[in-house]
């Protein structure tokens, strides 16, 4: 077996992931959980646990009992229970750290729907399990065409076909409900299978799909965010970033997820900020706030009329303003306040590359000529040694 996510060749030995020829650990699969307590050996008496994590196609995980008692370690093929048949997955995680993961998700062991591993997949197991996976690609190709002549509004975005090959998962999005019962018999007679259609959300199919973001690294729904959270324009607008659908939209062509990553902090700072609603009122006019910057904690505020003509002033200023406004009282103007920001925010730079001049290396006309000169003399000197030499 391949692994896709780090290159690992067909003889086993990964190239990019460092696991000193062994990817057992699952440490360059999805959605991956690191078992911390690997080492680790029970006290004397106590069981191991006996459920067991499996993964499958794309991130897919469920949790099994191990009711035969078998010794199972990370990285084993094993055949599970399924509905009609048997599955086939990689064993991801054992231990007390499933029955953790198992708490999180919410899977209760006393289910009455719950599966069991049957066995460590033997050969013949893996080679049906490797065939049906070569298919799944070409056959997509076909699906999606016979989904696109019947007219219908949907997207196959991939297929999972079960390890024993009875049963094969067509996972599509669509925008809204979609009668596919036409495409199901399509399906069935030109496949030969059994046929299951799953909607997913386009959130759900980018991190089945994985790929490259804009910062460069992998998709975080595909690697380690487990949690879709609604993330909405005004997350972009309290951050001050521009409304660009192109730039703020990600694979899925939903607002990107790492919006809300930073967001509470933004929140947490505008508390010191006033309200950018809130006019100032001075002598001289009437002044409403155009920008912040939260960073700095600064507030540029313009007069009604002169719009081009914009002030800076501090959040401590601001609220001093508002508080006199309160009071029915007025500043002068904001320029006596603006004067007082420019002058502490004049910064001195200083040279870090040294006092050494830009124009250091550059060569020098002096230097050029007394080089000429030198060679000149050194020629003439040669030529009388080669005059006697010719006379001898």
């Amino acid at each position: 077996m391949a692994c896709n996510s780090c290159s690992t060749g067909k003889d086993g030995q990964p190239k990019g992931c460092k696991n000193n020829g062994s990817c057992g650990t699952d440490s360059c699969n999805k959605l991956t959980v690191f078992d911390w307590l690997a080492n680790m050996s029970l006290p004397n008496g106590e069981e191991p646990f006996d459920w067991v994590e499996v993964r499958f196609k794309n991130g897919r995980k469920h949790y099994y009992k191990n009711t035969e008692k078998l010794t199972l370690s990370i990285g084993d093929i094993v055949a599970t229970q399924a509905q009609f048949g048997h599955d086939v997955g990689m064993v991801t995680l054992t231990g007390e750290l499933v029955r953790i993961q198992m708490k999180r998700k919410k899977v209760f062991e006393s289910n009455d729907e719950t599966l069991k591993i049957y066995r460590k997949a033997t050969q013949k197991d893996i080679d049906i399990w490797s065939e049906y996976r070569d298919k799944e690609e070409p056959m997509k190709v076909k699906a999606r065409q016979f989904a696109i002549d019947i007219n219908l509004q949907m997207k196959i975005s991939d297929i999972e076909f079960q390890g024993d090959g009875s049963k094969a998962t067509f996972y599509y999005t669509a925008e809204d409900r979609v009668d596919f019962r036409e495409l199901i018999k399509m399906y069935a007679r030109e496949f030969k299978t059994r046929i299951e259609m799953k909607q997913v959300g386009f959130r759900q199919e980018a991190s089945r799909l994985g790929g490259i973001g804009s910062c460069g690294r992998e998709l975080c729904c595909s690697t380690w965010l487990t949690d879709f959270r609604s993330v909405s324009t005004s997350a972009a607008r309290y951050q001050q970033l521009s409304l660009n659908p192109q730039k703020l939209a990600g694979q899925c062509g939903k607002l990107k997820c790492c919006l809300n990553y930073e967001l509470d902090t933004y929140l947490d700072a505008l508390k010191d900020f006033p309200k950018t609603d809130t006019k100032l009122y001075t002598e001289k006019g009437v002044a409403v706030c155009q920008k912040t910057d939260i960073f700095k904690g600064l507030l540029w505020y313009a007069y009604e009329g002169e719009w081009s003509n914009w002030h800076v002033i501090t959040t401590a200023q601001a609220k001093k303003i508002i508080e006199l406004n309160k009071k029915n009282e007025k500043v002068a103007s904001l320029e006596e306040y603006a004067s007082d920001v420019a002058a502490n925010t004049k910064s001195e730079f200083e040279n870090v590359v040294g006092q050494d001049s830009l124009t250091r290396f550059d060569s020098k006309g002096p230097r050029k000529k007394n080089k000429r000169n030198n060679r000149n003399k050194n020629k003439k000197k040669r030529k009388p040694q080669n005059n006697k030499n010719n006379a001898k």
